[in-house]
């Protein structure tokens, strides 16, 4: 048991230290390189210590950190402009906060007050889908649809409905039909019927999975369809951006994809490549002017937002997305990573790979025919996480519950936006061995 006295997220005997980081490597205090494949969470988008971020923290940190809201400062209104410049459509106005959690909440508490400015009080709901993440303030977990994570909380959650996630893999709708007829999106409708369009405010969405199913994307019509349910039923459309924003998809936002344009927008993770915590929401113009037709204040917000210092860090790491065209190689390596992992489908335990830009998943099964989950209990993405760690690649192990709240076996693959060809390799060789070893335990 170990005797510091940090309050441990997980209990175990031992704890490998890191010193320091360079590019897409970790070294702990042997000296041992570990290749970043999941780049912190799917938070490092531009690789650890970074000179030019280093420079500019250091810069800024000369100047001025912190300042009480009553004031602006630049590297608050050029990292504003730089956002709504990158968003999609007309989202142009951008509520810092510090993490995901705090710009998902952010984005349920403006859809309120938005609907709230319009005489429509009623409209207080959120709805959304299962095996989705939002955070884990208690709004955010209310949104969110992983069942182990909420199940401890549930007396504390908001009562929001949710809807099927589209997953082909398993969707009840239209497994093994070849065709999409996106019931699962006209789910939404169903419940807007059910619960009356009075009360619902708005819907949330990853607009391609995280942890929860990594690399799972709808189809290429699922957010038209969307898009058009929400806005026949003055419900507002909410991107949650926090993994897939600001280049990991291989577009500025996984929206993107999909040719539709949300009312709001969570970003976060990549923002500010975890140099900084930062994170922010992004608004439409017509929110933003709703919400102060009649007033002069907004009654929310955190003590860190918007503060000088992260600010001028996450600006930083922008520019060097941009000056290295890092979006262009999430793009072509998540590519070359998921042609990579391809050949995986032929092992008996693996039931499906996807993935979009530089962010991948692989999803494990104990039947390929039924498409059967393993027995939580046997714990296999466990040991898939890590074979893949005793070879020196750190990749994650995806949340449980992604069949059905408590079983299925996933890992998550995203490694930094700086990586290159051989270091994809490297992650696609060290994630097939484990498998393969995993397969022949289980007795595959």
């Amino acid at each position: 048991m170990p005797t510091d006295r940090l309050f441990y997220r997980t209990q175990k005997d031992h704890w490998l230290r890191i010193t320091h980081g360079e590019g897409v490597y970790l070294f702990d205090e042997d000296g041992q390189a570990w290749l970043d494949a999941c780049a912190g969470v799917h938070v490092v988008s531009i690789g650890h210590a970074v000179p030019e971020v280093v420079a500019a923290m250091e810069a800024q940190a000369r100047k001025v950190c912190f300042t009480y809201s009553r004031f602006l400062t630049q590297p608050q209104i050029d990292l504003a402009e730089r956002i709504a410049a990158l968003a999609p459509g007309d989202l142009n106005r951008v509520f810092f906060v510090s993490g995901g959690s705090e710009a998902t909440e952010s984005a349920m508490k403006i859809a309120r007050k938005y609907h709230v400015e319009r005489g429509k009080s009623s409209k207080h709901k959120i709805v959304s889908r299962w095996q989705s993440w939002h955070g884990n303030t208690v709004g955010a977990l209310s949104m969110s649809g992983r069942t182990p994570w909420r199940k401890d909380y549930e007396p504390y959650l908001l009562d929001f409905p949710h809807i099927l996630p589209p997953y082909p893999y398993r969707c009840p709708y239209c497994r093994d039909t070849g065709v999409c007829n996106l019931n699962c999106a006209d789910d939404l409708e169903r419940v807007i019927h059910q619960q009356g369009a009075d009360s619902i405010a708005a819907f949330i969405a990853e607009p391609i999975l995280g942890t929860s199913c990594c690399g799972l994307a709808p189809p290429a019509d699922y957010f038209p369809r969307i898009r058009d349910i929400c806005d026949r039923h003055d419900v507002l459309m909410i991107v949650d951006e926090v993994v897939t924003g600001f280049g990991r998809t291989g577009l500025n936002f996984g929206i993107e994809h999909f040719g539709v344009v949300p009312d709001i927008m969570a970003t976060g993770k990549g923002l500010s490549s975890g140099y900084t915590p930062i994170a922010a929401t992004v608004v439409r113009e017509e929110i933003y002017d709703a919400i102060y037709a009649k007033q002069t204040s907004f009654a929310h917000g955190h003590t860190y937002g918007g503060n000088p210092l992260s600010c001028a860090v996450a600006l930083a790491v922008q520019d060097y997305i941009a000056a290295h065209d890092l979006v262009d190689n999430c793009r072509s390596m998540g590519e070359r990573m998921l042609a990579g992992l391809q050949p995986l489908l032929d092992n008996p335990i693996v039931g499906a790979v996807r993935g979009k830009g530089l962010l991948t998943g692989v999803e494990f099964v104990a039947d390929k025919q039924t498409r059967a989950p393993f027995a939580p209990q046997q714990g296999v993405t466990a040991a898939i996480v890590d074979r893949v760690f005793a070879r020196n690649v750190l990749i994650m192990p995806g949340a449980p519950g992604l069949v059905d709240g408590v079983a299925g076996d996933h890992i998550a693959i995203s490694p930094p936006f700086t990586v290159n060809e051989a270091q994809v390799d490297e992650t696609v060789r060290a994630v097939a061995e484990a498998v393969a070893e995993t397969a022949r335990d289980l007795g595959h």
